[in-house]
């Protein structure tokens, strides 16, 4: 319990002080010189099309200089374009945007201590989630696929049916697993297969005790169609694959094994499920909170995709495994940043740090796997 407390606290220090947060704005002197919080995306892509900007960038950085009134200018990733090139009705919506960092802002000596406090606004640091989000049957539909752990990438082919897949498990962090899974949805069904891809694991050569590895075999699962809450799953490894593991393999998987920990293995069958809540976190596409169960294993945890703070964007992640039958609780942690790269790649592309919290090889909690994480976005927002 007390190696729990520690995470939480690690991980809410780290998100606190990760970036300022700067919400909406309530002064009673219009803001005329601003940069736009990138939360709206379909004003921000609006825009950049009236402007001719090919692709448009849903999370680009935009400045509004409104001072002088027979000069007035927007600025979208530092080039400037006249204020009076945009359609009326969005220069109203750019004017009226309730996002805004005010550019004129006056610091005074007290800044320093008070300004983030200032500027929170709690009524708009949480918001309901999106229709999309909280459908049975579209919730699989997800632009982003990721190295290690996460979200499934999921590609709609006609709405309610399209494919997934998946580098390590849902839960997993860095070099934890050799897991790799591909699915078929259909009204909320979903099937397919999964197996392993070793070059993961083989990567870490040290506190590996704590490590899952997959070998193949097949799973369904439906979520509940009452909304986008509770999914159910079943998965059931193949016996050839058990057999040739316990023929050659059992070595190798269990090499990591000290003080007595042990890996968790495959094999056999589960149940599995997961409660949910989507939301919307700071301006995210994709965000919810939930409590799983997933390969005899409890986990609890908060996810979060192109989250905006005062200018930034980025990816969030923290899942903490509670109980298991087989390896020790552990807790994993991922901050991924957008708007690093150039070109396509601006919005398209993140990097960041992913760590394994759990006992090392000597019995002392700490990190045991440390690795940049990678998110690529291969589709549009919903």
């Amino acid at each position: 319990m007390r190696s729990l407390i520690y995470s939480f606290l690690l991980v809410s220090v780290m998100f606190v002080f990760s970036s300022p947060i700067i919400q909406a704005q309530d002064e009673e002197e219009p803001i005329v010189y601003f940069q736009m919080e990138p939360l709206d995306d379909s004003l921000f892509i609006q825009i950049q099309t009236e402007l001719f900007i090919d692709p448009p960038d849903p999370k680009a950085e935009i400045i509004a200089d409104l001072r002088d009134a027979n000069n007035q200018t927007i600025s979208i990733k530092g080039a400037l374009y006249p204020f009076l090139a945009l359609d009326a009705q969005t220069r109203a919506r750019v004017i009226t945007y309730p996002f805004k960092i005010n550019l004129e802002e006056d610091i005074h000596f007290g800044s320093v201590f008070s300004r983030v406090i200032e500027k929170i606004r709690i009524s708009k640091v949480l918001d309901p989630p999106t229709l999309s989000q909280i459908s049975p049957t579209l919730q699989y539909i997800n632009p982003f696929l990721q190295l290690f752990g996460g979200e499934r990438v999921g590609i709609p082919i006609k709405k309610d049916i399209g494919l997934s897949m998946g580098l390590g498990t849902p839960y997993s962090g860095p070099l934890e697993t050799n897991f790799i899974e591909a699915n078929f949805h259909i009204l909320g069904f979903f099937g397919g297969g999964f197996g392993r891809i070793d070059a993961f694991t083989d990567l870490r050569t040290t506190n590996i005790h704590n490590n899952l590895y997959a070998t193949a075999g097949f799973q369904i699962g439906y979520v509940i169609p009452f909304g986008n809450f509770f999914q159910v799953s079943y998965m059931k490894s193949d016996k050839s694959a058990e057999t040739k593991l316990g023929a050659f393999d059992t070595e190798y998987f269990h090499r990591g094994d000290t003080l007595g920990y042990k890996s968790l293995i495959i094999t056999g069958d589960y149940f599995n499920w997961e409660f949910r809540y989507p939301v919307s976190l700071l301006g995210s596409t994709r965000a919810k909170v939930y409590v799983a169960r997933y390969l005899n294993e409890t986990h609890i945890g908060l996810t979060g995709r192109e989250l905006s703070l005062a200018g930034s964007t980025f990816d969030f992640r923290f899942d903490a495994m509670l109980k298991s039958s087989v390896r020790q609780n552990q807790f994993v942690l991922d901050i991924l940043v957008q708007k690093i790269a150039e070109s396509w790649g601006f919005s398209a592309f993140a990097i960041g740090p992913s760590v394994i919290f759990t006992r090392d090889n000597e019995g002392n909690f700490g990190a045991v796997s440390v690795f940049a994480n990678f998110r690529f976005k291969i589709g549009t927002s919903f």
